[in-house]
């Protein structure tokens, strides 16, 4: 039943057969958030998918160490390059706080808006500031191998030099001297021997908030030296899946593997996976555009584009009605048509525990459950996946009118495909009997309102009691803090 599985490779670009490294176990990094403001549904999407995938090739048997960081320090403004402040520390400054005030902030809220789009934790989820010492020893090693170089305190990797033997860029599909010709000039640039050079560690300005003592200098890591640290600690020279968005792909994802390479010889990942992009009416999410909204603005309705806020899983499940390697675009009529299809499965799902066995049966469901395998095992194709999920959702409702017959071996089976598929590997979950989770919800947007509050910023705090009383639910401030009650 189970067919052999096949994953897009971004490296290859086409699908291969996914075959591990260890039989029995997969090693999987993901590129995680850094935490300097509220996490958007550019990166939920992501997360999803690879939620997703983690479910399912551990349903199929792998024992999966899955690993997404949390980069805390010297993600700087200017990505591609080694320029601007440092995201965290500009935030910081700005609000009067510590950095790592910041970073809690953040990754508590990162962690709260995947709790209620019902992902799994990763197996381990390391910080970039609680690998210093690992970061400093990676550069040691291609300071060795002759493919850096220092200046002044920092030290920056040298790409031409490295393309002399390697391709650098083997999997962002583009040669050395087309990058050279189409990079612009960038901060820092003076210090560096070639165009394409990147830092590996970056000597501190004075008024710099997160640094540490190096042999080259009191600094920080460069952005991309991070990941190449952390998934090399936990899941060696080399692992099977290294994912992210297609954003990351160009650049960061291209210099990891130019590290990794560098030091150990060897490509960090045999299988790269990358999710699209998120556009909104057709056009690419931007807040210069006034089309970026954040999770609790799309569950609340409160953004002038959404005509009304929609749930956790009706969020989830429209995510997972585009292959996660297509571009999926946010639309007000798309979101309706979500609904309404997430409503319908959800309604046939609670007829199962009532429909009754015959003596014969006019349905088998074992062709319906190859096929259900067939579309995860096809690059993780969670939109067929979900059609034959509709016509499985059709048939249980022939059954309850009483159209169909299905006697007991099938009924069951018919029960684990949906229970399997539904639940556990889509990760969806039925809202209508999930109402414990109403109050982490509410309470979670009870907190932004309060931040809100807090920052003086009484326009979105309005708008959040306003967005919830317009779909049912009032909240009463008191002294002791505030109280939600169902209208």
């Amino acid at each position: 039943m189970k067919q052999n599985l096949f994953v897009y490779n971004t490296l290859s670009r086409k699908k291969e057969e996914f075959i591990p490294i260890d039989p029995s176990h997969v090693g999987m990094y993901v590129c995680g958030p850094t935490v300097y403001s509220d996490v958007h549904l550019g990166n939920c999407r992501t997360y999803i998918s690879f939620d997703l995938i983690f479910r399912y090739l551990t349903h199929i048997g792998y024992k999966v160490r899955y690993v997404r960081n949390i980069t805390d320090a010297g993600h700087l403004e200017g990505d591609a390059g080694d320029e601007g402040e440092d995201k965290i520390s500009k935030k910081a400054k700005l609000a009067q706080l510590e950095p790592m005030e910041i970073v809690q902030k953040y990754t508590v809220g990162f962690h709260d808006v995947l709790e209620i789009f019902n992902l799994l934790p990763p197996s381990i989820e390391p910080t970039a500031t609680g690998h210093i010492i690992e970061q400093i020893e990676l550069v040691k090693e291609i300071l060795a191998k002759g493919l850096a170089y220092e200046v002044d305190g920092s030290v920056y990797f040298d790409v031409e030099k490295y393309n002399k033997t390697q391709d650098y860029g083997i999997l962002n599909g583009r040669n050395l001297e087309d990058m050279l010709n189409n990079t612009r000039n960038l901060g820092g640039q003076e210090d560096k021997r070639g165009k394409l050079d990147f830092a590996l560690w970056i000597k501190a300005k004075p008024e710099h908030l997160m640094k540490w003592p190096s042999p080259w200098s009191v600094g920080f890591p460069g952005w991309h030296l991070e990941c190449s640290a952390m998934s090399h600690k936990y899941l060696g020279d080399q692992f099977d899946i290294h994912g992210g968005g297609i954003d990351l792909m160009p650049t960061h994802h291209t210099n990891e593997i130019a590290q990794n390479i560098a030091c150990c010889g060897k490509n960090p990942a045999n299988y790269w996976i990358h999710t699209n992009m998120l556009t909104v009416n057709g056009q690419k999410m931007s807040k210069s555009l006034g089309n970026s909204f954040l999770p609790h603005e799309l569950f609340t309705g409160n953004h002038s584009i959404l005509e009304r806020g929609y749930s956790p899983m009706t969020v989830r499940f429209f995510m997972l009605q585009a292959h996660y390697r297509s571009t999926l675009d946010f639309g007000n009529e798309a979101m309706e048509a979500s609904e309404k299809g997430f409503k319908r499965l959800m309604t046939s799902v609670g007829l199962l525990d009532n429909l009754k066995a015959a003596a014969v049966t006019e349905v088998e469901v074992e062709p319906m459950m190859q096929r259900c395998y067939a579309a995860m095992n096809d690059d993780f194709n969670s939109p067929v996946l979900i059609a034959e999920l509709f016509e499985a959702s059709r048939i249980i409702n022939s059954i309850n009118d009483g159209k169909l017959k299905i006697d007991a071996n099938n009924l069951q089976l018919l029960k684990n495909m949906i229970h399997l598929f539904v639940f556990d590997i889509l990760g969806l979950k039925d809202e209508q009997a999930a109402n414990d989770d109403l109050p982490k919800l509410l309470n979670f947007l009870i907190g932004l309102r309060s931040e809100a509050k807090s920052s003086h910023d009484y326009a979105t705090s309005d708008k959040i009691r306003d967005g919830l009383q317009k779909i049912g639910f009032q909240l009463k401030d008191s002294k002791d803090g505030t109280n939600w009650s169902k209208i």
